[in-house]
C-alpha cells in the first residue's frame, strides 16, 4: 500500500479528547453530534437539546455537524413544570 494511504487513514480516525457535560471524553474522530447521541447512549435522543461551544445546534444539523479537538458539548433537557402553590 502507498505511504499516503496509510497517513490518509490515520487522519481519517484519530482521536480527539472533547468534554460532553462537563466530562472529559476520547471519540474517535470523524464524529458528528448523532453519533455522539449514539456513543453516549442519551435517552430520548428525540428530546435532547445540544450545545456546541454554547451554540445551539438545530435537530436537522445533528448529523452533519463534525465534532472537533476540544469541543465542549451538552445534551440538554428543557422540562416544563409550574408553581407548586
Amino acid at each position: 500500500m502507498p505511504s499516503h494511504c496509510v497517513g490518509a487513514d490515520k487522519k481519517l480516525h484519530q482521536m480527539a479528547k472533547i468534554i460532553v457535560n462537563g466530562e472529559d471524553q476520547e471519540i474517535q474522530l470523524p464524529v458528528t453530534v448523532a453519533d455522539l447521541i449514539k456513543i453516549n447512549k442519551v435517552l430520548q435522543p428525540d428530546m435532547v437539546s445540544v450545545q456546541v461551544n454554547e451554540e445551539f445546534v438545530d435537530r436537522e444539523d445533528f448529523g452533519t455537524t463534525q465534532l472537533n479537538e476540544g469541543d465542549e458539548v451538552d445534551f440538554l433537557y428543557f422540562m416544563g413544570g409550574g408553581a407548586y402553590v
